[in-house]
């Protein structure tokens, strides 16, 4: 079992930056490829970003390629997600979440837990 919680949401302008944190619990964090994902009111989950077991292979979403970067401390049992360049169609509720699989990959149904979410609200 993992449980999983985010932080670091919250309001920036466009163009500012946010990093959110989803720390786990348990002791097997390192056997978990770990994602991020986001919810628009109206609209379905969307894939952001994953990172494998030990980090070396990472995947993102076109919409946030070269402005968001995924990275993890498995000492600390944390999954970052650093957003730069945000854009008022970032506004979401960001979710992580953990898989068993080596690379996570872009389909939620490839995912065991999820967190409970933290909200982004960029202005423009």
């Amino acid at each position: 079992q993992v449980q999983l919680v985010e932080s670091g949401g919250g309001l920036v302008q466009a163009g500012g930056s946010l990093r959110l944190s989803c720390a786990a619990s348990g002791r097997t964090f390192s056997s978990y490829a770990m994602g991020w994902f986001r919810q628009a009111p109206g609209k379905e989950r969307e894939f952001v970003a994953a990172i494998s077991w030990s980090g070396p292979i990472t995947s993102y979403a076109d919409s946030v390629k070269g402005r968001f970067t995924i990275s993890r401390d498995n000492a600390k049992n944390t999954v970052y997600l650093q957003m730069n360049s945000l854009k008022p169609e970032d506004t979401a509720v960001y979710y992580c979440a953990a898989s068993t699989s080596y690379t996570g990959g872009p389909h939620p149904r490839s995912y065991d837990y999820w967190g409970q979410g933290t909200q982004v609200t960029v202005s423009s």
